[in-house]
C-alpha cells in the first residue's frame, strides 16, 4: 500500500478487508440479481465506520484522511463495485457537504442518524438536460415567504445514485437565472415523487432513479454552486479507488486462471500473448495506484487537486476497463458467463468512465489546467 496511514486507520482498513471477504464478496451476485442492497447493509456500514470516514471526529465521525478514504473505496470495490460507488459518493459528496456547508442546526438534526446508517443519503445534480454540463440545471428553488431558510423546489432529476432508497437528498437547484445552490430535501414528503427505477448493465444493485420535485420543501445550505461542485475533486479520487479495486480483482482472477488453464499442452500463463496482457495490466494498475496516491496525499496536505484528481480518475477508470476486458479475453468463452466474476467486473467497470465526470470531461479539465 503506497498510502501511509495511521495505526488507527490501518486497523480500520483491516476491518474493511475482513468485512469485504466475509459479507460483501459472497453476496455480490445476489445483490445484483435482486438489483438492490439489503436494508440491513446501511446500519452495518455505519457500525464499521464506512459512512463517516470523511466526517471530523468533533462532528461524530471518524475523521480519516483522504488516503484512508480512497483505500477503503478500493477494498470495497474488490467485493462489490456498486457498494463502493455508493460509499464513495456518500463520503465525498454528501457527508462532505455537511462538513463544509451545513448549519449547526442542520448538522444537529441529521448527522447522528447518517453516521448510524439510519438516514440514507444521495446527491442530486444530474437532470435530463444537465449531465456533463452541470450549469444547465433547471430545477428551480423559490424562497418560502413564511419559512425563512426554506425553498420550494420544482424540477426533475435523473441518474441519481441511491435516490430510490435515500431518506435525504442534497439537491442542486437554481435560485436565479445565473445562480445555483444546494438544499436538503427529505424524500418522505408529498413533493418528492419517484418516476422510475433506472436499471443499468453494471453496478445494478445501486438504486438509481429519476424523480420529480413538485413544490418539494428544501432546506437551504449556504453555499455557491462552484463550492458544491468542488466536492467532486475528492469524489473523483474515490471513483479512481473504486476503479483500481475493480482492476485489481479482475487481474487477480485472470492471473489465477491463466496458471490453471491449459491449451496446446501449455498453461495460458506460459504463452507470450497472455504474458503481454498480464504485463500491460500489471503496469497500468501500478501507474493508477501512484496517481491516486499523489492525489490523496496532496488533498491531505491542503493543496489544490483539480488536475491530480482528473489524472487519477481518468487513468484508473480507463485502466479498469482495459484490465477487465483482458481478463475476459484470458478466460475466453467462460469469461462471458455469469459463472465467472470477471464478467460482472467488466460491466461494473464502465461506470467509472462515466460517473463523477466522464473521461472527456476529465481531459478538458486537465487541458485547461495545463494551458492556463
Amino acid at each position: 500500500m503506497y498510502l501511509q496511514v495511521t495505526p488507527e486507520e490501518a486497523t480500520f482498513l483491516d476491518g474493511v478487508r475482513k468485512f469485504v471477504a466475509e459479507e460483501v464478496l459472497p453476496n455480490s451476485r445476489e445483490w445484483e440479481r435482486n438489483t438492490q442492497f439489503p436494508d440491513a447493509i446501511w446500519p452495518r456500514l455505519g457500525e464499521i465506520g464506512l459512512l463517516a470516514m470523511t466526517l471530523p471526529k468533533e462532528m461524530g465521525g471518524r475523521g480519516y484522511t483522504c488516503r484512508t478514504y480512497v483505500e477503503a473505496c478500493k477494498e470495497i470495490a474488490k467485493g462489490d463495485p456498486a457498494l463502493s460507488m455508493n460509499i464513495a459518493a456518500i463520503n465525498a459528496l454528501c457527508v462532505a457537504h455537511f462538513v463544509n456547508f451545513a448549519t449547526d442546526e442542520q448538522r444537529e438534526k441529521y448527522l447522528a442518524g447518517i453516521v448510524k446508517g439510519e438516514i440514507k443519503l444521495a446527491w442530486g445534480l444530474t437532470e435530463p438536460d444537465a449531465g456533463s454540463d452541470a450549469r444547465r440545471v433547471q430545477t428551480k428553488a423559490e424562497p418560502m415567504a413564511d419559512k425563512p431558510g426554506y425553498h420550494l423546489l420544482n424540477g426533475r432529476k435523473m441518474f441519481i445514485t441511491n435516490a430510490g432508497k435515500a431518506d435525504l437528498i442534497i439537491m442542486v437547484a437554481r435560485t436565479s437565472e445565473t445562480e445555483l445552490s444546494a438544499f436538503f430535501v427529505e424524500t418522505n414528503q408529498p413533493g418528492f415523487k419517484n418516476v422510475e427505477r433506472i436499471h443499468t448493465v453494471g453496478v445494478s444493485a445501486s438504486w438509481t432513479t429519476s424523480f420529480d420535485l413538485v413544490d418539494a420543501v428544501g432546506w437551504h445550505t449556504p453555499c455557491k454552486f462552484e463550492e458544491a461542485i468542488g466536492l467532486l475533486f475528492r469524489g473523483r479520487l474515490g471513483i479512481a479507488g473504486m476503479a483500481i479495486g475493480i482492476a485489481e480483482k479482475a487481474f487477480e482472477l485472470a492471473v489465477e486462471y491463466s496458471k490453471q488453464r491449459e491449451q496446446f499442452n501449455r498453461r495460458l500463463c506460459d504463452m507470450q500473448s497472455v504474458q503481454n496482457m498480464i504485463a500491460d495490466s500489471a503496469m497500468e494498475i501500478e501507474a493508477s495506484r501512484l496517481l491516486l496516491a499523489k492525489g490523496a496525499e496532496m488533498f491531505d496536505m491542503g493543496l489544490p487537486i483539480v488536475k491530480e484528481a482528473s489524472y487519477a480518475k481518468l487513468f484508473a477508470s480507463e485502466t479498469a476497463n482495459r484490465v477487465t476486458n483482458r481478463a475476459i479475453q484470458i478466460h475466453g468463452g467462460r469469461g462471458m458467463t455469469p459463472d465467472f466474476l470477471v464478467e460482472k467486473l467488466w460491466r461494473d467497470a464502465k461506470l467509472t468512465e462515466i460517473g463523477e465526470g466522464c473521461s472527456e470531461i476529465q481531459r478538458l479539465v486537465i487541458a485547461k489546467q495545463v494551458l492556463k
